[in-house]
């Protein structure tokens, strides 16, 4: 499963850690992907979404 948001494209974002002595190492960030049940065009799907986008309410849940 990709790590993305099916709603808003949210992904795997990369950066740099940085220690007390400055140096830099490679690190990334994932976003807080949830697996849920949906309503999409009239049916319901399993998407993964973000929690942001659950929160915002950009998102029909089935129950």
């Amino acid at each position: 499963m990709a790590r993305k948001c099916d709603v808003c494209g949210k992904g795997k974002a990369f950066g740099n850690k940085i220690t007390f002595s400055n140096k830099k190492n490679k690190r990334s960030w994932s976003p807080n992907i949830k697996k849920v049940r949906a309503i999409v065009d009239g049916s319901t799907k399993r998407i993964s979404v973000c929690t942001r986008c659950l929160r915002s309410g950009y998102v029909e849940r089935a129950l």
